[in-house]
């Protein structure tokens, strides 16, 4: 669709469908990890303009919050506490800046070279599987070790919760088909209002318009050193957006505005929403998706998207209806989610004929799973790498280090 024949109310209203499509994953992000969902939508339109900015308004892309980061950031929290979780979030901005000097520098090519799907692989799988036992946990209704929602109701909702959302993903159509997380949430709130789990005090004590409750991050050396390497699957799939959205539009985005600027726009994105307690952007799938569906290809509307986010974020009571949202619901979507994620690095290995009776492959997968998913912590001093920081930073170095075989080499 033409940009500039189009009226300004439609584009406002497809920038309204843009923001309907990804509003489910970009508000879950923060709930399931204990951040402000409030600062997560008014990261994600600030990140959009910020990309939008770096890249000349030029990709019809929107960025929302980061699944890749759920796993990480729970964890970061428990271990070092929300402060220094922030500190590393926005830390982790690092690694795009990096990716994109080497592409200006060197290529796509390069990054390629450096992140094949043999180290992507099995790093996304255990982003996905890492924290399996919490989502498990919120599913039987415990927060910890304490049983907040008794195990027969909880586990009645998450499963509700799941179905909801299976059924959407497989059988829906038009854009309900790209909102599985909302149908299966709002059919679990549903659910649990039936049976008063849900506690409505929050928001009968907000304001209608409130200034979101912005972090304050602190810079912990540990927490940094841990969340860095996480921003190398996100990466990942920041190039595949790019290539998928250029695919639909027609467009090459790699050579204009140029990969190495949508890097930077994203990297700069992750930094800021960091900085002020939001997490961490990326590009989102469901908007491509909703883009091929609706064929307007015009960046603007993401602009619209991006402001009506930001609008969101200031209406204290809709922040506080979110919070509301119990932790069945959640663990049941959970369930799905991490196992998806997972799934997608299986789908990265198999898509890339990634050949495992290769010795040299199934070397660098073996113990990438292990000590990621096992959680093995690696500490000199006060330098420490464990869980997914250590086995991205095994997968890139056995990769590069490990010689060819016969198989891997055909």
């Amino acid at each position: 669709m033409s940009a500039g024949h189009e009226p300004v109310w439609r584009t406002a209203l497809s920038g309204a469908q843009i923001l309907f499509v990804a509003f489910g994953a970009t508000v879950l992000v923060p709930l399931l990890t204990g951040l402000n969902p409030s600062l997560a939508l008014l990261g994600a339109g600030v990140g959009t303009l910020i990309f939008q900015l770096c890249t000349k308004r030029q990709v019809p892309i929107y960025l929302g919050s980061s699944f890749a980061f759920i796993a990480p950031v729970i964890y970061s929290v428990q271990t070092w506490g929300m402060p220094a979780t922030l500190g590393a979030l926005a830390s982790a901005s690092f690694f795009y800046y990096v990716a994109a000097g080497l592409v200006k520098w060197r290529g796509v090519g390069f990054i390629h070279h450096l992140l094949p799907p043999v180290v992507i692989g099995p790093v996304v799988m255990v982003i996905g599987l890492g924290l399996a036992q919490v989502a498990v946990g919120m599913a039987t209704g415990k927060a910890g070790t304490a049983q907040v929602v008794p195990y027969d109701t909880a586990i009645t909702i998450a499963a509700i919760s799941l179905l909801a959302t299976m059924l959407t993903a497989i059988r829906a159509r038009g854009l309900l088909k790209l909102v599985p997380i909302l149908v299966g949430v709002a059919v679990g709130y549903v659910v649990s209002l039936a049976v008063g789990i849900v506690d409505f005090s929050k928001v009968s004590n907000a304001a209608w318009l409130a200034l979101p409750q912005f972090g304050t991050p602190e810079f912990n050396l540990a927490a940094i050193l841990f969340m860095i390497p996480v921003a190398i699957a996100p990466i990942v799939e920041h190039v595949g957006g790019i290539l998928a959205i250029g695919s639909v539009s027609g467009k090459d985005y790699t050579e204009s505005p140029g990969l190495h600027r949508t890097l930077l726009g994203d990297g700069l994105a992750v930094n800021v929403v960091g900085l002020f307690g939001g997490p961490p952007v990326t590009t989102y799938g469901e908007v491509t998706g909703a883009v091929m569906l609706t064929h307007n290809y015009n960046p603007v509307v993401m602009t619209w998207a991006a402001g009506f986010a930001i609008l969101m974020a200031f209406v204290g009571k809709f922040g506080a209806l979110l919070q509301t949202i119990p932790l069945p619901v959640m663990g049941g979507i959970m369930v799905l989610l991490f196992g998806s994620i997972a799934g997608i690095g299986l789908k990265t290995l198999m898509d890339a004929r990634v050949n495992l009776s290769s010795a040299r492959n199934l070397c660098i997968v073996s113990v990438t799973l292990v000590t990621g998913i096992g959680g093995l912590a690696v500490q000199i001093g006060s330098f420490s790498l464990q869980g997914i920081s250590l086995c991205g930073v095994l997968a890139v170095l056995l990769n590069l280090a490990l010689p060819k075989d016969e198989i891997a080499a055909s």
